[in-house]
């Protein structure tokens, strides 16, 4: 294991050092070349004066056109080419193209219940409109006929996922952004090996980048020989290139159908305290069962058939394919995926119309606060007008740079009246909103500006399910154990780290 992990260390030191020298070399190449004839420069240059001008007419977050303009204004000759190299925020042709062919036959696979929205509108209007906007958005259906378990902690999760998984019958589908070896994904290993003996459909998508120094290289190969199902999302390639932007960051576990898992957590064992990095690991997660699975299930067909097309119908993998008994309902769920294919800002704008319907409080967990003036100015709107809006980040950080971005933001919103907490005994991974004792979501969405422009993400909605009390009580909870900011701790910070702060977070949306 040790020789193991040296030469996966090895392995991201040489991808970085490659890198590196990709970018020196473009940059002395550019630098010759400029010198070499004065109207090259002027050409570079006036292809820079046209792209502002077409990143000015985008429309796009005003946070990432700012960063951009910036970067040409300062660099006139080779901003634009920088801009055409790695500026685009959407996948590739080809990825898109394959994607998009996915969720066209999605989009025309099922029909929203209008009985369940309309019951859900007679109960609470409001409400309603946010579960019908991700409804038309994302085209995922509002479900009830669904039991919910909310884990406080990743080893509670794991210990589920486990327990779920030896009871698999038919089918089971893992997609997730980090897969590392070692005492989690063993043990879940140990278990697919002998499910695919049984005979049971194993299917496995890992984010080949966000695997990068966890698995040796082609590990897609190595699942495959046991009889494992496995894809690696977007191979890492050591190329400068903005198709490396768009990452699959979700978390999602199907079984059989009827049994789905999401949260925070990933496959690796900081995420269950095996491993320790930044003090305690503090993550959620959620368990499923009933009818609000299917949405899950649809998200890991969609990318799985669009890198590999293998299913004509899904009609085999529909929650009561297995289980013939009724669910129990237990309020009303709504699994979303927010994606880089389209324009609209889902999971932005799904936290924002939680803050905008508040009326007593909002209880978030974020591991980063990379926010955009829209987001800031839900968040203190929120707080301006009585509500009690409260933060929850890490107290050790995993990005020390990420760290301080956050951290700039403290200022403006402690004067709004927002509460802010950073979780003395570790790292806060979670991603969560809890609203008014009736409203939720957890999933994967960090607030920053890779989860909400560039990565695959999943988040799933909740109204006045059981989740929803376990979530405000873990809240609470944490917060006992974090330590709250004071305003006078970010007041008058001085003129140099406030214009590093200022430069942070007008680059912040390149990061």
């Amino acid at each position: 294991m040790k020789q193991m992990l040296k030469f996966m260390g090895s392995r991201m030191f040489i991808t970085g050092m490659l890198i590196l020298l990709q970018i020196g070399w473009l940059l002395i190449w550019f630098l010759r070349l400029t010198q070499y004839a004065h109207w090259i420069s002027i050409v570079f240059t006036a292809l820079s004066a046209v792209i502002a001008m077409y990143i000015i007419n985008k429309n796009e977050n005003p946070a990432y056109k700012l960063a951009w303009i910036l970067a040409i204004s300062i660099f006139p000759a080779l901003g634009g080419l920088l801009y055409l190299s790695v500026g685009n925020k959407r996948p590739s042709k080809k990825m898109r193209l394959k994607l998009e062919r996915e969720q066209n036959r999605r989009l025309n696979l099922h029909v929203q219940n209008a009985e369940l929205l309309e019951q859900l509108k007679a109960e609470d209007p409001r409400a309603a409109s946010t579960f019908r906007y991700v409804w038309e958005k994302g085209r995922y259906p509002v479900w009830n006929n669904t039991e919910t378990r909310y884990y406080s902690v990743g080893e509670d999760l794991f210990r589920a996922m486990l327990e779920a998984l030896e009871r698999a019958e038919h089918y089971i589908f893992l997609e997730y952004f980090i897969l590392a070896e070692g005492t989690m994904w063993s043990q879940i290993l140990e278990i697919l090996e002998r499910k695919v003996r049984e005979g049971v459909e194993v299917r496995v998508i890992y984010d080949d980048f966000g695997c990068l120094g966890y698995i040796p290289t082609g590990y897609t190969l190595a699942l495959e020989k046991k009889g494992i199902k496995c894809i690696g999302f977007n191979p890492f390639v050591p190329v400068v290139s903005a198709v490396m932007n768009n990452r699959d960051h979700r978390k999602i576990m199907v079984i059989d159908g009827h049994v789905g898992f999401s949260g925070g957590v990933n496959i690796g064992d900081e995420y269950i305290n095996e491993k320790v990095r930044f003090g305690h690991w503090k993550d959620t997660g959620f368990r499923l069962e009933g009818d609000g699975v299917w949405n899950l299930t649809l998200m890991f067909l969609e990318m799985w058939n669009g890198l590999r097309p293998t299913d004509e119908t899904f009609e085999a993998f529909y929650p009561h394919r297995y289980h013939d008994e009724e669910f129990k309902t237990d309020g009303f769920v709504q699994p979303f995926c927010d994606s880089p294919l389209d324009d609209e800002t889902l999971a932005e704008n799904v936290y924002m119309e939680i803050l905008a319907q508040a009326t007593d409080y909002v209880y978030i967990f974020t591991p980063y606060l990379v926010i955009d003036n829209e987001m800031q100015t839900a968040l203190c709107t929120a707080a301006k007008r009585g509500v009690d809006v409260r933060l929850v980040t890490p107290g050790i950080p995993d990005k020390k740079m990420v760290f301080r971005l956050t951290r700039s933001y403290y200022e403006d919103l402690l004067e709004a009246g927002v509460r802010i907490y950073e979780y003395t005994p570790g790292f806060l991974h979670a991603k969560s909103y809890v609203c008014d004792d009736k409203l939720a979501v957890v999933g994967t969405i960090n607030m920053d500006y890779r989860s909400l422009y560039l990565h695959f993400e999943c988040g799933t909605l909740f109204y006045k399910s059981g989740l929803v009390r376990q979530l405000k009580e873990d809240a609470l909870h944490v917060m006992e154990a974090s330590c709250e900011i004071e305003p006078e701790q970010f007041k008058n910070r001085g003129l140099i780290s406030g214009m590093g702060n200022a430069i942070l977070r007008v680059l912040a949306p390149l990061l």
